[in-house]
């Protein structure tokens, strides 16, 4: 079933499976954030159109390299400092909260889904989070204000670990860095406990996050995709909606 432009049947249609659901999971990606001045990665002018990301073992090998990731982080943070949570983060933390909702899988490391007021175990962040840093040698974790101090003192360069001289990361998931196990354990019982599986602002072509709403479906839940673009899921889907995610969902941020 296909909303393209019937906001108002959209919202009616989720609503009512949201109400028959007894564990329903939402997937969020990129495209909830775009409302809060976070651009996404893939669309034209985003992210990596922009710089070429620096894997993880060039990362962990290269000073120059730990330095040039910090350099673009911090340029980054001047534009998102001011990044609030939007009307999706709003309403899934509400929904939450009405225990509409079992839990949140999501592919964002801009913790907007904590400074909504989701709790940390209803949460599961399979890329990381970009909001402090850790060694990745002792795993100790530092603030970002921080690395910052230390970079910008040093002119430049990125500060190595106090506690045992490794190399200072933000806590995110690079291009060939191993995906979080625990993490990943968290998503899949949440996913084969549901039985609606709602996809918010993801285009699922990253893996294996993008595994998860077709493990759902195949195990017998509910599909409901919402993005602004098509996705290669969308045939699976009991439900798509292709329009704005904040109009969509604003009214769930509602009491009642």
């Amino acid at each position: 079933m296909l909303f393209d432009t019937d906001l108002k049947g959209a919202r009616a249609r989720l609503s009512e499976l949201l109400d028959e659901a007894e564990g329903a999971v939402a997937f969020t990606g990129a495209g909830i954030s775009t409302e809060c001045g976070i651009p996404d990665f893939r669309s034209p002018g985003g992210l990596w159109t922009q710089n070429k990301p620096i894997p993880f073992d060039v990362f962990r090998a290269h000073k120059a390299a730990r330095n040039e990731a910090w350099r673009r982080k911090f340029a980054m943070e001047e534009a998102f400092a001011f990044a609030r949570p939007g009307r999706g983060h709003r309403a899934l933390a509400r929904l939450l909260a009405r225990r509409r909702l079992a839990g949140i899988i999501t592919q964002n490391i801009d913790g907007l889904h904590q400074a909504s007021g989701v709790p940390d175990e209803a949460l599961v962040e399979l890329h990381g989070n970009g909001t402090y840093a850790t060694c990745l040698d002792c795993g100790a974790r530092y603030e970002l204000g921080w690395v910052k101090a230390h970079f910008d003192a040093a002119g430049g360069v990125a500060p190595d670990c106090p506690e045992c001289g490794g190399p200072v990361k933000a806590a995110t998931i690079s291009f060939g860095q191993a995906m979080p196990e625990r993490e990943m354990m968290r998503a899949e019982m949440l996913t084969l406990r549901a039985d609606l599986f709602i996809v918010i602002g993801s285009s699922l072509v990253v893996f294996p996050a993008a595994g998860f709403p077709l493990k759902a479906k195949h195990n017998g839940a509910r599909l409901v995709i919402l993005n602004r673009e098509p996705t290669e899921f969308d045939d699976l889907a009991d439900l798509v909606v292709r329009t704005e995610i904040g109009e969509v969902l604003s009214p769930f941020a509602q009491d009642g």
